[in-house]
């Protein structure tokens, strides 16, 4: 077995002479106590030595990042033809493996094995001593340093923040420049504002017509790709109502136009370089919100591990704060979204699920910040991942609002209660309001308990209640009159003749004819009297009957 061991001078290979010392790890230390010791238990079989700085520099900066550099490749494949090698790095060994085709080994014995070379490295490597390797160590160690000081991420997000500064301020002045195009020129050719609304093609075909009596003989094709609007072009050119410009103003109008084109030039340059430092920086986040806005997030968030510490609470608002304030001052709502709004997720939605879907678009961001700034992987899978979550969500934000508003099955709409009612279950907190019958006739209650009736009086109380027939004003008005006299006269009859005097009434008023008002008259009086007496009486029974169970009770006491 061969141990792959990096120094400050170059790569040395050594060759293991006793394998079954590596069994026993805890005891391996003891073999490289002195370098006698150490010499019976490795022996230096090649030394690959580094040229000059940068190319240490270059070695280094590679292994670091686990992979073998071309110096390195050569090396090894010219000394371990069918050995196994021994690597303190295991992502550096499956890098070999996979590219030289040479079983790698990493384990505790081969790191154990790692530090008694580094302490008897000046003895095993003969001409290196140690009054070298500790400058070699000291100026690799710094310039490796200022590499990658000078190539980290967090440099490199430097000239993103840059880029997307620049950018915004590009599309700033192209806008001013081609409002001033159209204005300037306006005036010589107004009807041309309204045919071609693109600012690129208004200047395109300012600058190649000049004066507008030209534009009868010149082709457009090349700019215009509709016929229609070079042929609306020509004609309104023909019959121009705009005033006449010399040409010392048309070459001032022609090199704005340059300039127009230039800047527009240069931000399609500018667009595409921030597009591949956005690929390679936060590949993630890119793939979840686009160029523009992740780039405007890393710019207000300062850096990406500056915004890789924020949470997606706060990348939902990152660029409106002075809304939050504002809100939290008069205590309003606090805004859903900031810079985020733009990303094409949250357009895709509804005005109802922007929020929902702004505030799940926030928290994936979140975790895909954290993945680009700390994490080792160079890919965009946890972006593309999020943002199939987040269009299956839409989907089913939609799909949930059109089930509501379309109908069953049957052809019926469904009636959906509003959502203010429903509780947490399928219940809800108010019912239905219907109509309720029985609150138009208030009947006055007694206030002390009315006896419970036997049987037979309570079935012959309701047959009279059905059959009777409520009596008008006037009947009700003498009723009470009478009944006032009478009173004192029902306590005296039993309630078996009143009972008879019910049913011959009953059997009178089936024969008698109801046209005779005072034949009914008499009939409803008899009536009211006889209901009168049978309550008065089922009382008494009740009370006689309360008084004789008291009795017997306070029998059976004594």
């Amino acid at each position: 077995m061969l141990v792959l061991f990096e120094t400050p001078a170059g790569f040395a290979l050594f060759k293991v002479l006793n394998e079954g010392k590596l069994s026993k790890v805890e005891d391996l230390w003891q073999e490289f106590t002195t370098p006698a010791l150490a010499r019976k238990v490795v022996e230096l079989k090649a030394f690959n030595k580094f040229e000059n700085t940068s190319d240490a520099l270059s070695a280094a900066t590679l292994i670091l990042d686990s992979k073998p550099s071309k110096g390195l490749r050569k090396f090894l494949q010219k000394h371990c033809d069918g050995e196994t090698l021994a690597v303190a790095d295991s992502k550096l060994g499956n890098a070999i493996k996979d590219k030289l085709k040479i079983d790698c080994v990493h384990n505790s014995a081969v790191m154990e094995l790692m530090r008694g070379l580094r302490n008897q490295l000046s003895e095993l490597i003969s001409g290196l001593g140690t009054q070298d390797l500790g400058p070699m160590s000291l100026g690799l160690s710094h310039s490796l340093s200022r590499y990658k000081l000078k190539f980290s991420p967090e440099k490199v997000d430097t000239m993103i923040i840059q880029a997307i500064g620049l950018l915004d301020d590009l599309d700033k002045e192209l806008n001013t420049y081609a409002m001033r195009v159209r204005e300037w020129y306006g005036w010589h050719f107004p009807e041309l504002t309204k045919i071609v609304a693109d600012n690129i093609q208004y200047a395109k075909i300012v600058k190649l017509m000049g004066n507008r009596t030209n534009a009868v003989n010149l082709d457009f094709s090349e700019i215009l790709t509709d016929d229609d609007v070079e042929a609306q072009l020509k004609e309104a050119a023909v019959i121009s109502m705009g005033t006449e410009v010399n040409d010392l103003d048309l070459s001032n109008i022609r090199e704005l136009c340059d300039q127009v084109l230039s800047l527009s030039e240069y931000r399609a340059q500018l667009y595409d370089y921030l597009k591949s430092r956005m690929n390679t920086i936060a590949p993630n986040l890119t793939a979840l919100v686009g160029e523009l806005v992740g780039a405007r997030l890393i710019s207000h968030g300062g850096s990406l591990l500056n915004l890789a510490k924020q949470p997606g609470s706060t990348i939902q608002i990152l660029g409106a704060e002075k809304a939050l304030f504002r809100a939290l001052k008069t205590k309003h709502a606090t805004p859903k979204y900031g810079l985020i709004y733009h990303a094409s997720l949250i357009g895709q939605a509804a005005p109802k699920h922007k929020g929902k879907i702004s505030r799940s678009l926030a928290s994936k961001a979140a975790l895909a910040i954290r993945y680009d700034a700390l994490g080792d992987g160079e890919d965009n899978s946890i972006g593309l991942e999020s943002r199939l979550k987040l269009e299956t969500r839409l989907r089913v934000l939609e799909g949930k609002e059109l089930g509501r508003s379309a109908g069953s099955t049957k052809g019926k709409p469904k009636i959906e209660v509003y959502e203010k009612d429903r509780k947490n279950g399928a219940g809800l907190i108010t019912p239905a309001k219907t109509y309720n019958p029985s609150a138009d006739l208030v009947l006055a209650q007694p206030t002390e308990e009315t006896p419970k009736k036997p049987e037979t009086a309570s079935k012959k109380r309701k047959h009279e209640d059905v059959e009777t027939v409520e009596p008008t004003g006037d009947a009700v008005q003498e009723d009470g009159k009478k009944k006032k006299k009478k009173s004192k006269d029902s306590k005296e009859i039993p309630a078996a003749d009143a009972n008879g005097d019910k049913k011959k009434k009953k059997k009178s008023k089936e024969i008698e004819e109801p046209g005779a008002a005072t034949a009914e008259g008499e009939k409803k009086k008899k009536k009211k009297k006889s209901d009168a007496q049978d309550d008065e009486v089922l009382a008494m029974e009740t009370e006689s009957g309360k008084k004789d169970k008291k009795k017997k009770k306070k029998q059976a006491d004594q």
